[in-house]
């Protein structure tokens, strides 16, 4: 997809004629700026906000700059706004350090790992340097913040037909689309896809007019199910392949699937039934799991959230112990970002050379000593916490920065314990961004380096804090894959490796006798990979199997107080396992 910067010049032409005689510089245009992509347009107006490209009462754009092309698909792009949508916020709004323009140059490193040009991202700096621009800074700042309070800084979204946000509770929530299929073969990749859930297919053509009746609400269906199934249309005047593979004589004609077979086929523009069907479908794909019938307050919780390691140490020892490589400009780039957060907030930081930091961190895996290397990776740990930074690593994860210092790591005879504990919790420090959760989940290249180093960490005998990071990181495994569980597609983490994590948080729960904290991180591990699993699968039988329950509640002996073993080991791993 082309990717295109659309800048607008707030003044109306007025800052080209008068700005030198004010401000002592010629500044062209008071800038605005969105990114144009697929169609739409993504600017920030105290909210983000997409609209039709040069909709809005702005007019049509100074300029369009093609920025260059993105393989990124929307499901990704849009994951990532959600997180920017955290970020910028009408509260957090600056007309000086927080602005479109911002937006602009993060949504485009993001896309493209490089920013829109300097002279826009600039421009208030350059105004406010100037005696001029500090007289007017205060009325600016006083207009702004009374169009906070009308609801928009522009009023793009107030003023623009067919303008959308996304409300907060709707934020990582997948909203599932219509997938319109032009061939048998996608069809039939589509239903393999999802045969482990539901699927209804949609048989339309084009000089059907009762068909495109049912149009919007198909979309609206569509939405509703999200990743719990898919909905499928099928042109069959344009496809004619599809239409004589299902016998299709009349339109509209539905067909679903259940598990992969066929579960109901009717014909008409009923909307009762198409919405009625569409549901019971699901509830049949869906049904409610035993565990929810249990007393499981902890893993019951729909808002839990990842284990973050957010403390920043002073920058300037943890630099110091870098050598010569802490003058590096990619280094002194995410220092500064990392002030700026820690300092004046997110919505002050400006992602740092994202390209030219992966660069170096490859490059140090190769020539920083050993024992030094922990300082280059809790430098990127403490970038991680942002979710920004953490959703362009998710993506440069095909250049395999964060695989190959995983792999490294692992590969050591001995790994000093400061590098095991900071990659365990910069590890952690993925799961910031929902992306990154994601690819956790679905690459094995970057999947098994992780359950390697949370296997051996488990091991160390001699560091509660090695042992407490590594029950964070599986937690934060198990956590992404149960939320997929219970929101759709089902399992994503691969039997073979929720049993290899089973196996191995289960023997260490067995052997800690020491450290509560690390008992309790690796019970919730535990809980969170077996809730809501399926009930005759592999990893219930190896949970039987290694009789899990009796031997959590044991743990009772030595640590009576903590509540966590009753539910985990009682009703969890107790009741929890009898099959239905």
């Amino acid at each position: 997809m082309d990717v295109h910067l659309l800048v607008y010049d707030l003044s109306r032409g007025l800052a080209k004629q008068m700005s030198a005689g004010l401000l002592g510089f010629q500044l062209d245009a008071v800038y605005h700026t969105s990114i144009q992509l697929n169609g739409r347009e993504y600017v920030y107006d105290g909210n983000i906000v997409s609209i039709i490209p040069g909709s809005s009462h702005l007019g049509k754009p100074l300029e369009e700059i093609y920025l260059g092309k993105t393989e990124l698909p929307m499901e990704v792009i849009e994951e990532y706004l959600d997180s920017l949508r955290e970020i910028y916020t009408m509260q957090t709004y600056d007309l000086w350090t927080h602005n479109c323009n911002n937006f602009s140059n993060d949504l485009a490193t993001f896309l493209l790992g490089k920013g829109i040009p300097d002279y826009i991202i600039n421009m208030p700096q350059t105004v406010l340097s100037s005696p001029m621009g500090q007289m007017l800074m205060p009325m600016l700042n006083q207009q702004i913040h009374a169009n906070k309070r009308g609801g928009g800084i522009l009023g793009i979204q107030q003023n623009t037909p067919g303008s959308t946000s996304k409300p907060k509770a709707q934020l990582h929530h997948h909203e599932g689309k219509v997938h319109n299929v032009t061939s048998l073969k996608e069809l039939q990749s589509l239903l393999e896809k999802y045969q482990n859930s539901c699927a209804v297919v949609f048989f339309t053509s084009a000089t059907c007019p009762p068909c495109k009746v049912l149009y919007p609400l198909y979309d609206q269906l569509a939405a509703e199910v999200g990743d719990k199934g898919v909905l499928i249309k099928v042109d069959v005047s344009a496809v004619f392949d599809v239409g004589s593979a299902y016998s299709v004589s009349a339109t509209p004609t539905f067909v679903t699937f259940l598990k992969g077979k066929q579960e109901n086929r009717w014909s008409g523009a009923d909307r009762g039934a198409l919405q009625g069907n569409v549901r019971l479908l699901v509830q049949m794909a869906w049904p409610a799991h035993a565990h929810q019938s249990l007393n499981l307050p902890t893993f019951s919780n729909p808002g839990t959230k990842p284990v973050l390691y957010t403390k920043v140490p002073p920058l300037e020892k943890l630099l110091a112990k870098m050598g010569s490589d802490a003058q590096n400009p990619a280094v002194q780039g995410v220092k500064h970002f990392i002030e700026a957060r820690s300092q004046d907030g997110p919505a002050e930081a400006t992602l740092p050379d994202m390209a030219a930091f992966t660069t170096f961190v490859r490059q140090s895996i190769k020539h920083v000593p050993t024992d030094a290397l922990f300082t280059v990776v809790d430098l990127m740990r403490i970038g991680l916490v942002d979710p920004r930074f953490s959703g362009y690593l998710a993506e440069e994860v095909v250049h395999g920065t964060v695989t190959a210092l995983l792999e490294h790591v692992n590969d050591l005879k001995e790994c000093p314990y400061a590098l095991r504990l900071v990659t365990l919790q910069m590890a952690c420090n993925l799961f910031s961004s929902q992306l990154y959760a994601d690819e956790v989940l679905s690459n094995d290249k970057l999947r098994t380096p992780l359950t390697q180093l949370v296997s051996a960490s488990f091991l160390d005998d001699n560091h509660n804090n090695v042992r407490v990071a590594a029950a964070s990181l599986l937690f934060n495994i198990a956590l992404a894959n149960s939320r997929k569980r219970r929101d759709g597609p089902g399992d994503v983490l691969p039997q073979d490796d929720q049993i290899e994590l089973a196996a191995s948080i289960l023997e260490a729960i067995t052997q800690e006798e020491s450290s509560g904290e690390a008992l309790e991180g690796m019970l919730l591990a535990l809980g969170y990979l077996a809730y809501r699993m399926p009930l005759d699968g592999e990893l219930s039988d190896l949970l039987r199997t290694m009789d899990a329950g009796n031997s959590i509640l044991e743990k009772k002996q030595a640590f009576p107080d903590m509540k966590l073993i009753d539910e985990v080991g009682s009703e969890l791993l107790g009741k929890g396992l009898n099959k239905p």
